[in-house]
């Protein structure tokens, strides 16, 4: 097809504004899908997205479209994940396009993840179409909505369209706006092949397939392709696009969306961001690619079963390929063996991780409670990256700790700002600006300012967002507010270890780094957290929470007893008491003899409960 007839786009949306419904009704119209074959959310193929409700992947889709100039036009479509920690995948999905539709909901407005994802389409200078989603609701408010997007982005009044995704009311006016509006790709079809990999998978039968935006030149299905980051070179074995399963073709265009089946085994060898050119006739120069991500929060996976280590790289290493975002290092604890320390965006990219290892590979997981990576400053000039609490030196080596602040942006009505700020500034907060996303005079249905919509804006230690902030941001303001947040810098602060001892031994996948104000009722409230979840023995087992040689924080698991009295239906209590006595020697001499206790995966996981 014709450069000219191509149109790459992609939706971008706060969690839960419509995007996956908006690609079904999209690939419905555009007759991508047969009728029979249709499923709600079509794109979300995994199990996962299926069952919580969430775009977890981006996914592209060839639609073909006859406009109404009777032109057929080719729309390839990435629709991106709307939480905050899958913000890699929006990112990778805009540096393949021209366009983006941004989609906003007409009875939620604008929140935090739609202004991020909003810039992030004009750093990468997209054409923006604003569209107000979910007309056909009773609490929608689309002239609202419609103020908050002319003052918070600019947008004029007759740029911002009004559809229902779900009925499919204005989407036909939508596909012609995508067709008028957005730029057709500006590559060079007589240039050297050179394409962009934004995604990638494994197949056990054609190996790493990548998943490319081809930026200029042409590539055949006979080729023989080079990648230009790892220098690795493979035959092509496939090359076709999305419908969206996978379609085969003869090769692949300048402007257009697809695969190539590499048929490469060693999956490092693909990496997210490469660029992709043919061996024979090189290009010289590689594609700018992306900026790195930095995992914010880590964590220790082990596999339950210690001979399952092997098979917990290969899994790791295979999802690696299609999750760029993940970062993982072995690791070894005394407690729970070899293992990976891994990284991710956050807290649901965590448990989401950890789901997919479980569930599409088989394996029984152990995961330590999450961290950050702290810069520890030691007293002889060196600066050291501590992502692991166990590796924190001692304190007469330290000279400062700094510790990761992020920029948080939270998006609220205005009747909230009270429960906001108390709750930012028990976190260790500091307030940076406030701002109505809309004012109450243009309001026309005459709310007032407490109605009105608020943007706050604060700095923040990324170690108080991590656990429960969000839960407590949520139930503040039932419901009401959203959040997003980017890292800014590390800063210095009045940290210590908190080490935590099960029967006199130090468990160090139980290590934890904190503030020092907060060190003793941490350690109070995980002790007796602990005491609940570790199972009885047949010995009083303690649980210490300790920073360097000092105990915090006491308490004891209670031991099982036997009961010897009930066989003593009578007689003097003298008799009792000799065989309490007796139990009790008994019991002392087995405390010396048992040597570890086991610890439940629930106890690992406890300071994610922590009130």
């Amino acid at each position: 097809m014709s450069q000219d007839h191509v149109r790459n786009f992609c939706i971008i949306a706060h969690i839960d504004h419509g995007k996956s419904t908006l690609a079904d009704r999209l690939i419905e119209m555009t007759g991508t899908v047969s009728e029979r074959k249709m499923t709600d959310q079509h794109l979300d193929t995994m199990e996962l997205e299926q069952e919580r409700g969430i775009t977890i992947k981006a996914q592209a889709v060839r639609l073909q479209y006859k406009a109404e100039d009777e032109i057929d036009y080719q729309l390839n479509l990435i629709d991106t994940p709307g939480h905050v920690d899958f913000s890699y995948e929006v990112s990778r999905s805009l540096a393949a396009c021209e366009g983006a539709v941004l989609l906003v909901d007409a009875t939620q407005g604008i929140q935090a993840q739609t202004i991020a994802n909003v810039y992030l389409a004009l750093e990468s200078d997209l054409e923006i179409i604003p569209v107000i989603n979910k007309l056909d609701m009773p609490a929608a408010q689309p002239d609202r909505v419609l103020i908050e997007l002319e003052q918070t982005f600019g947008f004029g009044r007759d740029e911002v369209l009004q559809i229902s995704a779900k009925t499919g009311d204005g989407v036909a006016e939508l596909l012609e706006q995508i067709v008028d509006r957005v730029e057709p790709p500006a590559g060079d079809v007589d240039d050297n092949f050179r394409a962009l990999i934004f995604d990638s998978k494994y197949d056990q039968f054609k190996g790493v397939i990548a998943y490319v935006r081809a930026m200029h030149g042409s590539l055949k299905s006979t080729d023989r392709i080079r990648l230009m980051g790892t220098g690795t070179e493979a035959e092509v074995l496939e090359t076709g696009y999305f419908s969206p399963v996978l379609e085969k073709t003869s090769g692949l265009m300048t402007g257009e969306v697809g695969y190539v089946a590499t048929g490469l085994k060693d999956v490092k060898a693909v990496r997210v961001g490469d660029t992709m050119t043919i061996a024979t006739d090189p290009a010289e120069e590689a594609l700018p690619g992306y900026a790195p991500q930095s995992p914010m929060v880590f964590t220790g996976i082990f596999p339950i079963e210690g001979e399952d280590y092997p098979e917990l790289r290969d899994a790791l290493d295979k999802l690696q390929l299609n999750d760029a975002a993940l970062v993982f290092e072995p690791e070894s604890s005394a407690a729970l063996g070899f293992g990976f320390r891994c990284g991710f965006l956050g807290l649901l990219h965590m448990d989401i991780v950890q789901e997919r290892l479980e569930r599409e590979y088989g394996l029984g997981l152990i995961a330590t409670a999450p961290s950050v990576s702290y810069n520890a400053l030691l007293k002889n000039g060196e600066t050291i990256t501590i992502d692991n609490p166990s590796k924190l030196p001692d304190h007469n080596q330290l000279a400062d700790i700094l510790e990761p602040w992020v920029n948080i942006t939270i998006v609220s009505p205005g009747r909230y700002i009270g429960a906001i700020m108390e709750l930012v500034t028990t976190k260790r907060g500091e307030y940076k600006k406030m701002e109505y996303l809309e004012s109450a005079s243009n309001d026309e249905d005459g709310a007032s300012i407490r109605d009105a919509r608020v943007l706050l804006e604060y700095d923040i230690p990324l170690s108080e967002i991590l656990v429960d902030f969000h839960d407590k941001l949520k139930s503040g303001t039932q419901g009401y507010a959203s959040m997003d947040y980017s890292m800014i810098d590390h800063r210095p602060a009045d940290l210590v270890k908190l080490d935590v001892l099960v029967n006199h031994e130090p468990v160090d996948a139980l290590s934890m780094i904190t503030h020092r104000d907060e060190a003793a009722s941490y350690g109070r409230a995980l002790t007796s957290k602990l005491k609940e979840l570790i199972p009885r023995q047949m010995f009083a087992v303690p649980i210490q929470a300790a920073i360097g040689g000092k105990i915090v924080a006491r308490t004891n698991v209670k031991a099982l007893r036997k009961n010897v009295l009930a066989k003593c239906y009578g007689g003097d209590v003298t008799r009792k008491r000799k065989l309490l006595e007796q139990q009790k020697k008994g019991k002392k001499r087995r405390m010396k003899m048992v040597g570890s206790i086991e610890v439940p995966q629930e106890a690992f996981m406890a300071v994610l409960t922590l009130d």
